[in-house]
């Protein structure tokens, strides 16, 4: 009977084990499923993320390309019209220069010669106030020849850029509304670029426009300085300067800079009230 009794309680024994054993591997299957799926939404959630990341890496990088060909193309509508106010520009001065020279001129020549010739007919007293007026046609038509030239493109383009500054620094001078000097350092370096040299020459001109209608200066000096592979301008004037914070940019301002651009030239121009004004290119010498 005893060994009945064993034999019941081992077999419950046995059936509570294999109860446990059962309920222990349920839960080691369900503990490692649970741990397949977090593995698998991180996984999951690392792929969504680099997706997102690679999206708005792409997305900006796309919108950076955009505004870069928005700003290159605002630059070279910018550089296109520049150009187109150049050209006519040059043309108009062309033309002007033609009109000085061919018309304008012509009468001064002739009217100097007239007067030359009455000179010869009248009497002594009035032929010294024919002389003197025909000494000042004479310089005039010397002054709009000059001037036609320094309009003309086509006749600067058979000077040298070094030429064309010094024979407006002589009008310059003959004006008598300033005392301008040029000075030369370094190997004179001929600029083969024609179209260059003119654009760097306009910006010039704009420049001694500008002292002599604003500065109120009585000298004006220019320093071409030549290098291997650039050369420096430098311009001052002793001038009432002005205040560049606070002044507005006129078309003149604007049309030297965008020039300066146009050339890859930097541009750099300082004033100081009392003080005159300084402007500094540097030019890096360019092929045709």
């Amino acid at each position: 009977m005893e060994n009945l009794l064993n034999i019941k309680h081992f077999s419950l024994f046995n059936a509570f084990s294999c109860i446990d054993i059962l309920q222990a591997r349920e839960k080691l299957i369900s503990t490692e499923a649970e741990r397949n799926l977090i593995i698998y939404m991180i996984v999951v959630l690392i792929v969504i993320c680099s997706l997102v990341i690679l999206f708005f890496v792409v997305y900006q990088k796309r919108k950076n390309q955009l505004l870069l060909d928005k700003i290159k193309q605002q630059q070279k509508f910018d550089e296109e019209l520049v150009k187109t106010q150049q050209e006519i520009q040059e043309e108009t001065l062309k033309h002007i220069g033609r009109e000085l020279h061919d018309n304008i001129g012509q009468l001064l020549a002739i009217s100097t010669m007239q007067m030359k010739a009455v000179a010869k007919v009248v009497s002594e007293d009035v032929k010294t106030k024919i002389v003197n007026a025909s000494d000042n046609l004479s310089e005039s038509l010397v002054a709009v020849r000059a001037l036609s030239k320094s309009l003309n493109s086509d006749v600067m383009n058979t000077l040298n850029f070094e030429v064309i500054v010094k024979n407006e620094i002589e009008r310059l001078n003959k004006t008598g509304l300033i005392t301008a000097h040029l000075t030369e350092k370094g190997i004179i370096v001929p600029l083969d670029n024609k179209k260059d040299s003119i654009i760097l020459f306009r910006i010039l001109q704009e420049f001694f426009s500008n002292t002599l209608k604003y500065a109120n200066a009585e000298q004006l000096s220019v320093i071409l300085d030549y290098h291997t592979d650039s050369i420096n301008i430098e311009v001052k004037d002793n001038g009432d300067g002005f205040d560049l914070i606070k002044a507005e940019k006129g078309s003149g301002l604007i049309n030297m800079e965008k020039r300066a651009e146009l050339i890859n030239a930097t541009f750099n121009l300082k004033s100081i009230p009392n003080d005159g004004t300084v402007l500094s290119i540097t030019y890096p010498f360019r092929e045709t």
